[in-house]
């Protein structure tokens, strides 16, 4: 699918690159809800750019630059998608997005402002269910608010294919979603990461009853190890179960000097694990919902945690 390059020939009313840069973390929000990726979010923002800068040589008028910009960035994610399929059914193990962190207790970088709770991994592993242009209109809908107007001109389809488009994914989506990713007060923000504090801390401890005490019945541990890194194979459904595969991880890498630091994980209460010369071990994130941990989502693929920085290889499988 192109870029829409030969849809601005129009008035102009758009400011220079200097206005246009305002609108990237809007931008790097479609790219991130689209792929699941960091850094193949921050390559399409850049491609659509390097677009826009194209058209803009070669005469193009472009009247709505946030409008030029989201179509190119939405259009690139399909076709990133559509030349992902493969890889992702070859993918060893459960599959879970690259996660985007922010200090604990803050509003986070500028720059993925606009994610704020809207896009958790449980929401993100959710919407791999959907085809690309599927996933395009839903969340251009539902996580964007966008118009079935815009929804439209962005996807290149008519409003009516796009209103029946969303709502079978909205179908699909829901049957599978636990909960709305509905914006988190400050006050509840707060309530949950003080819960994860004392979470991460119990599971350091080895307090499997302080633990069971904030698990839901029905939690679920993620583990997304890519084949390269020590994981669990399969979700892991039941608390007792969860709790000790908690301590048990903890006490090891505890043993091997991890420490773990407060974070934000894609909106959520999380930590961030570092070996003891401060390379990045893992990423975990937390669910909660009534006051108790709903699913846990642990990230320890290495290549899901480059655009963290120096990856640590305490949990990293010898090459076969």
């Amino acid at each position: 699918m192109s870029t829409p390059a030969g849809e601005w020939k129009r008035v102009s009313g758009a400011g220079d690159e200097t206005d246009a840069n305002a609108y990237r973390p809007l931008l790097f929000s479609i790219a991130y809800g689209m792929t699941g990726s960091v850094g193949d979010a921050e390559d399409i923002v850049q491609d659509a750019f390097l677009g826009l800068a194209k058209a803009r040589r070669a005469g193009t008028v472009i009247a709505d630059q946030k409008a030029y910009l989201a179509t190119a960035v939405t259009r690139l994610g399909i076709d990133h998608l559509r030349s992902a399929r493969v890889r992702r059914e070859t993918y060893v193990g459960e599959w879970l997005p690259e996660p985007v962190v922010e200090p604990a207790g803050g509003p986070g970088p500028a720059e993925h402002a606009e994610l704020a709770d809207s896009l958790s991994m449980a929401f993100l592993v959710l919407l791999e269910s959907l085809s690309p242009v599927e996933r395009a209109v839903f969340m251009l809908r539902e996580v964007f608010g966008y118009g079935y107007a815009d929804v439209a001109r962005v996807t290149g389809r008519t409003e009516v294919n796009c209103r029946q488009i969303f709502a079978r994914a909205r179908q699909r989506v829901a049957s599978g979603r636990r909960a709305p990713a509905l914006p988190t007060p400050p006050a509840r923000r707060a309530r949950g990461e003080e819960l994860a504090r004392r979470f991460f801390d119990a599971a350091a401890g080895g307090d499997l009853d302080a633990l069971l005490g904030m698990l839901a019945p029905d939690v679920v541990l993620h583990g997304d190890g890519g084949g390269k890194a020590q994981a669990i194979a399969r979700p892991a459904t039941d608390a007792q179960q969860v709790a000790r595969l908690l301590v048990a991880g903890l006490r090891r890498v505890a043993r091997l000097g991890v420490s773990y630091r407060p974070a934000r994980v894609n909106g959520r209460p999380g930590v961030v694990m570092h070996d003891t010369e401060g390379r990045v071990a893992s990423v975990v994130g937390l669910d909660i919902a009534d006051g108790v941990i709903t699913a846990i989502h642990s990230v320890v693929n290495p290549d899901k945690l480059r655009h963290l920085g120096p990856v640590s290889d305490v949990a990293r499988l010898p090459e076969s």
